[in-house]
């Protein structure tokens, strides 16, 4: 992954598609790798598991990052992310379908820097996601560049 690059940690396949659908539709220069649980995210983060030897010099400088997953769930993630100074200030946008306040609140607690609800509605699901792109991956400043 280059200094450009996204992980997406998402399970489900049609949401999936859908983000990668609307982040490609803005012409968003970036890489975007995809994982499917928990434990593949921190393997490919740390460079461990399937993705040891991976170069973990250069981290993705935005993660998308789902709440409920097999294995090992996104709350988890986050506090494995945020306790390690190799991953500590990459930006983490929540990207999930719970509206749960405790949810909402462990997430920033836990040092979330978004906390965005998946639209159900398939055109608000892009135009939302077009947005997040646009500032996250265009407008924000991330650490290093």
């Amino acid at each position: 992954m280059g200094s450009r690059a996204v992980l997406l940690i998402e399970d489900n396949q049609d949401d999936e598609e859908l983000i990668l659908l609307a982040l490609g539709e803005r012409g968003l220069a970036f890489e975007i790798s995809v994982v499917r649980d928990g434990v593949e995210a921190l393997d490919y983060l740390f460079g461990t598991g399937p993705h040891s030897g991976r170069d973990t010099s250069s981290q993705p400088i935005l993660v998308l990052l789902d709440l409920k997953m097999p294995k090992l769930g996104g709350l988890d993630v986050l506090e494995r992310l945020r306790a390690d100074p190799r991953t500590s200030s990459i930006p983490v946008v929540v990207l999930t379908s719970s509206m749960e306040a405790r949810d909402i609140e462990a997430s920033y607690r836990l040092g979330a820097n978004s906390y965005v609800c998946k639209p159900v509605e398939f055109d608000s699901f892009v135009h939302t996601l077009r947005r997040l792109g646009l500032y996250w991956m265009r407008l924000n400043q991330a650490a290093g560049e």
